[in-house]
């Protein structure tokens, strides 16, 4: 039996709720805004379809991509849509008796687990206290809120990314006090990003923080910061660089569906993106609050020292590549090293 198998066949016995279980996402689940933009955007989505098939009489040259979504536009489309920033999205989502019933059997799972000793493997090497929810048999239920719900307006709000989705990699990320505390700035291995805070509603801190897109110039610009919301999801691309600022009281439960268009992924304009050659040169230094200290070289340029939790990071810091660096990035580093040699601390004057 593999690694992967024991979570899932240790813990089914012990199942509070088998419908979270099953081949399918009730719509009683989701809050009433979510099913109002669910059908608003399939409605704009059928009356594109049906302009390109009075535009074009050719059916096997219709391509069923729509054009890339206007900010403004998508608001249009659906009221209960909120526009956060350039790209980021939020809604109201799950229902009450959805957020009390996988909340029991989430906090449930990490009772049982903890008692048996069960092998449970973390989404990532930076969250200690995640659950991967396809691993213990969630993927039917998640692959139904998928096609159902998230697609249908993923496919209109990006249409490249979104135009199908052939899989996911769904998970759990918890911030507490006394474990995880927040997320060093990264992108995602997803093409859209769903996003949907499950709890607790006493926590206070653990904002998520946007900055700009991988690859272009404004990559590490701040952008925009988003306050979590029980119940309420933010969607966005994969490639937008963005953390969790730390907690400062209480608990946040987030439950995360990376969406995998494979036909993307083998796109020219995918594999031209994950590589540096195409990446813009930064036309000014980073804001502070968009530093990653796993992946930037110049981390330490703007803080003293490294947080805690790289600690135990075997770090390979690549951003910005080499010749794509902003103007005085090496007088940065030097004025860093001599303030630091005579204990005169500067403030960079981009200080977000």
């Amino acid at each position: 039996m593999s690694h992967i198998s024991k979570a899932e066949a240790f813990y089914k016995p012990h199942r509070k709720h088998p419908e979270l279980f099953q081949e399918h996402f009730l719509e009683s689940w989701l809050h009433p805004d979510m099913l109002e933009i669910v059908q608003d955007f399939e409605k704009y989505y059928e009356k594109q379809w049906q302009k390109q098939q009075e535009d074009n009489g050719n059916m096997d040259e219709i391509d069923t991509t729509l054009s890339p979504m206007d900010d403004a536009k998508a608001t249009q489309i659906s009221s209960k849509l909120n526009l956060e920033t350039s790209g980021v999205y939020s809604f109201e989502c799950l229902s009450e008796s959805f957020l009390e019933m996988i909340n029991e059997e989430l906090f449930h799972f990490y009772k049982v687990t903890a008692e048996h000793d069960i092998p449970v493997r973390r989404p990532n090497s930076m969250n200690n206290y995640g659950v991967i929810l396809n691993e213990i048999g969630m993927r039917p239920m998640i692959t139904a809120l998928q096609q159902q719900y998230i697609w249908p307006i993923a496919r209109v709000l990006f249409p490249t990314q979104g135009k199908v989705f052939h899989d996911h990699h769904s998970f759990i990320v918890r911030y507490q006090a006394d474990e995880d505390l927040g997320l060093d700035m990264h992108t995602d291995d997803s093409d859209v990003t769903f996003n949907v805070c499950l709890g607790d509603k006493n926590f206070t801190g653990a904002t998520l923080v946007f900055c700009g897109t991988f690859g272009q110039a404004d990559h590490r610009q701040f952008q925009h910061t988003y306050h979590h919301k029980v119940g309420r999801a933010v969607m966005h691309l994969g490639d937008r660089r963005h953390g969790a600022e730390d907690i400062d009281e209480g608990t946040r439960m987030n439950w995360i569906v990376w969406n995998h268009n494979w036909e993307y992924r083998s796109s020219p304009q995918y594999k031209q993106r994950m590589t540096t050659l195409a990446y813009q040169a930064e036309h000014l230094p980073p804001s502070k609050v968009c530093l990653s200290y796993t992946h930037d070289r110049d981390y330490t340029h703007f803080h003293s020292e490294l947080p805690k939790a790289a600690e135990d990071l075997h770090l390979h810091p690549w951003c910005p590549p080499p010749g794509k660096e902003y103007e005085g990035y090496g007088k940065v580093s030097l004025r860093h090293k001599l303030s630091r040699q005579t204990g005169n601390g500067e403030t960079h004057p981009n200080e977000l």
